[in-house]
């Protein structure tokens, strides 16, 4: 396939997504770009949020970590259903109640408005960074494939690509989004089907063989009891799930924005409960994908190992067909996610950040939203051009799980001593123990090897979050 070819394809699947922009984006103002009008259908919601929460990264990632890892991410995507039962249970019921937009104005009710601010910053720097990871690995493998090519710098295809989300999601936001995502995800399953045919007929397998192949497989072991120091430890891998689920969809709005744009709570909850559904059997499927894979590059010699085998079997050894879905495939799982993380950020930083619905009138909201919405978009180009420099090695996926862990602790903390306390705390104090917490963990985990035998892997979130409450109950008011 050559570059131009390539470019048709990428510049065919813009036109499709900036002419659902063109449909959904009439008579939107601020309510569309951060709400939706609260009008969104919950299964088209459900059937989205399966592509923004897949993203680039597990496209890419997940299939890559057979060889190392087995199949034990699926004990990670086990705890993922009881987090979701808990956003489903706990959080969307409040997040209704107090009709919020940004999910942190709860922060401000129950503690005050330095917690308020803290918990949208560490939002607001988990999601840049977050994206960035996201769409780094997807920017990084469209450079090698065509844009080395063309002689097209990085920067540039970063530029491009971030500007490509920007023209398609400036006007309404997340009510185009939740649209695009659907769209984006379907491509994205077809993608996986169509490799998992492919793939498995030049491995000599067919329909229910392959199901059986993947089974009976020694790479598709998933759970792992035996040393409960290892990272990859059933209870340490289940537990981190749910709680990464809660911290990066429940407290996350990016993943929140989209389900309270549906109309009613009874909707919200519907689309939680689906989506986690379909989610356990897609990442199931992912799996199966990256063992085929894995075992067609050991049978066939070809060296191609973590994020590498996917874009390389695809591109060199599987065919044109495999490689025109991959290519969508890929483009699909990073923009579903990158555009409503551009939206998301943009919705934080106009409402925490500057109060523009307590501070303005709609007209002048909807100017600042605009401007705000082309300085994320720049940031979120030199952040990703920074990543170049800096990830060396390891596969992107585990990155950017124990960043969250890092980032998103200090939200956990905050929101659980929120729920599950009556205490207030010293409001002041609160940014203090957010930045500590983290330090504090960070040097813990680098050293428990040495001190305790122990790794703690995605555990990190778990207790960073620890710390964040002990912190907040050490800065508690008294009650009077």
């Amino acid at each position: 396939m050559n570059p131009t070819q390539i470019i048709l394809l990428i510049v065919a699947y813009f036109g499709l997504l900036i002419l659902i922009s063109f449909f959904t984006g009439k008579k939107s103002g601020n309510d569309a770009f951060f709400k939706g009008n609260r009008q969104s259908p919950w299964y088209v919601v459900a059937f989205g949020m399966i592509g923004a929460s897949l993203s680039g990264v597990t496209f890419i990632s997940v299939p890559g970590w057979i060889e190392a890892s087995q199949f034990s991410y699926m004990q990670v995507v086990l705890g993922y259903i009881v987090g979701y039962l808990v956003i489903g249970l706990v959080l969307l019921p409040l997040y209704y109640r107090l009709n919020l937009t940004s999910i942190y104005t709860y922060l401000e009710t129950r503690f005050g408005n330095y917690s308020y601010k803290t918990g949208a910053s560490f939002f607001l720097i988990s999601r840049v960074i977050g994206a960035s990871f996201r769409l780094y690995l997807v920017a990084n493998v469209l450079q090698i494939i065509l844009f080395d090519e063309l002689g097209i710098e990085f920067w540039q295809t970063v530029t491009i690509t971030v500007l490509l989300i920007w023209l398609y999601t400036f006007k309404s936001g997340i009510k185009t989004i939740v649209w695009t995502d659907t769209l984006q995800t379907l491509f994205m399953l077809i993608v996986v089907g169509v490799t998992i045919y492919f793939v498995g007929d030049e491995l000599g397998l067919s329909g229910s063989n392959i199901f059986s192949f993947v089974l009976d497989s020694d790479l598709s072991k998933t759970f792992f009891f035996d040393d409960f120091k290892s990272s990859n430890y059933f209870w340490k891998q289940f537990i981190s799930g749910a709680f990464i689920a809660i911290v990066m969809t429940g407290l996350d709005q990016d993943m929140m924005q989209k389900n309270l744009t549906c109309r009613t709570l009874k909707d919200a909850q519907k689309n939680m409960f689906w989506f986690t559904i379909v989610l356990t059997i897609v990442n199931f499927v992912f799996l199966s994908l990256g063992l085929l894979l894995t075992v067609y590059a050991q049978q066939n010699g070809i060296d191609a190992h973590k994020d590498d085998l996917f874009p390389i079997l695809a591109k060199n050894h599987l065919g044109i067909g495999v490689f025109v879905f991959f290519l969508l495939g890929l483009i699909a799982a990073a923009y579903s996610s990158a555009d409503s993380a551009l939206t998301s950020l943009t919705t934080s930083f106009s409402i925490d950040i500057l109060d523009i619905e307590k501070k303005h009138n709609a007209e002048k909201q909807v100017r600042i939203r605009k401007r705000i919405h082309v300085f994320i978009s720049l940031i979120l180009i030199l952040v990703i051009i920074a990543f170049k420099y800096i990830i060396k090695d390891a596969s992107v996926i585990a990155k950017l799980f124990v960043f969250a862990g890092y980032t998103y602790g200090p939200l956990l903390g905050l929101y659980a001593y929120g729920l599950f306390s009556k205490w207030q705390v010293k409001d002041k104090w609160v940014p203090v123990i957010a930045i500590l917490s983290p330090i504090l963990s960070y040097i813990i985990s680098v050293n428990s090897s040495k001190w305790f035998g122990f790794e703690f892997g995605f555990f990190i979130l778990i207790l960073n979050g620890f710390l964040t409450y002990l912190g907040l109950i050490l800065i508690r008011r008294q009650q009077h």
